[in-house]
């Protein structure tokens, strides 16, 4: 059991929205699990706030995750960034050390776990030109995968393929032509009134769906995606995932109980 104390060092997950975010349970089981002194908070920091925010965390020896729309804007006003978060100028994972912030991109290493489980072949299709998809990119370019883009702003997927080849990235804007695994990096799924992210024919020739998106008993999209044969998953893993690295980025000399924190997700996705 979870005892907060005055001595409790906190941790945070900031985001706007945040009240979805299953970070708070999935950490607070591993803290319990492994009896640390801390306890973990969502924060619901809007854009304008966000510098104001990280100043405190830096002041208050706060560390923790950032969820949309905070992963790139956070980059800006990190001191100290990872050569992985650097090129991204985006990051998910922060911490004080010496009364300055620390980031990193814990995403990058989550997304390539869970796409090496589903068998994620070439081309990839993303759809989206945030944070998350930046760290689709950076996997991508790391296993030379052909990636192409897709936005509801042609503007930022032409920014975001100069951007993503600068990476190293094999990329192109969106086409006709099949592709074989398809990355969801939209917000779209949240709310269940959502349309899906990608129309059903596009699915065409698809072997691999990723929803970055979860939800309970799964997003309509996953099991939509599923219905037709392809191997198929929410963004449970890559929460777990990610969240497993940045908890070692909070406590150095700790190993994540991931079965733990998978458990305590699975948990708050029960429908």
């Amino acid at each position: 059991m979870l005892r907060v104390r005055a001595t409790s060092r906190v941790l945070a997950v900031l985001g706007d929205p945040v009240a979805h975010s299953l970070s708070p349970p999935m950490h607070n089981a591993a803290l319990a699990a492994l009896g640390l002194d801390a306890v973990y908070v969502a924060l619901r920091a809007p854009s304008e706030a966000l510098p104001a925010v990280l100043e405190a965390c830096a002041r208050l020896d706060i560390a923790g995750n950032l969820t949309v729309p905070l992963k790139q804007a956070a980059a800006a006003f990190i001191p100290h960034l990872t050569p992985l978060a650097a090129s991204l100028g985006a990051i998910n994972t922060f911490w004080a050390a010496d009364g300055a912030l620390h980031g990193d991109n814990t995403d990058v290493a989550g997304l390539d776990e869970v796409l090496e489980r589903l068998g994620a072949e070439g081309p990839w299709l993303v759809c989206g030109t945030g944070g998350s998809a930046r760290a689709v990119a950076a996997v991508a370019a790391r296993r030379g995968v052909e990636l192409r883009v897709s936005s509801r702003s042609p503007e930022h997927a032409v920014r975001f393929v100069g951007w993503a080849r600068v990476l190293g990235a094999d990329a192109t804007q969106a086409n006709d032509r099949p592709v074989r695994t398809i990355i969801n990096a939209t917000p779209l799924g949240l709310d269940p009134r959502d349309p899906a992210p990608v129309a059903p024919e596009r699915l065409e020739g698809a072997a691999v769906a990723l929803d970055l998106v979860y939800a309970p008993g799964e997003t309509a999209w996953v099991r939509a995606c599923r219905a037709r044969g392809l191997r198929a998953a929410d963004g449970r893993d890559v929460l777990v995932a990610q969240g497993a690295h940045a908890f070692e980025r909070f406590f150095p000399d700790t190993r994540a109980p991931r079965e733990i924190m998978r458990a305590a997700v699975a948990r708050a996705l029960q429908p």
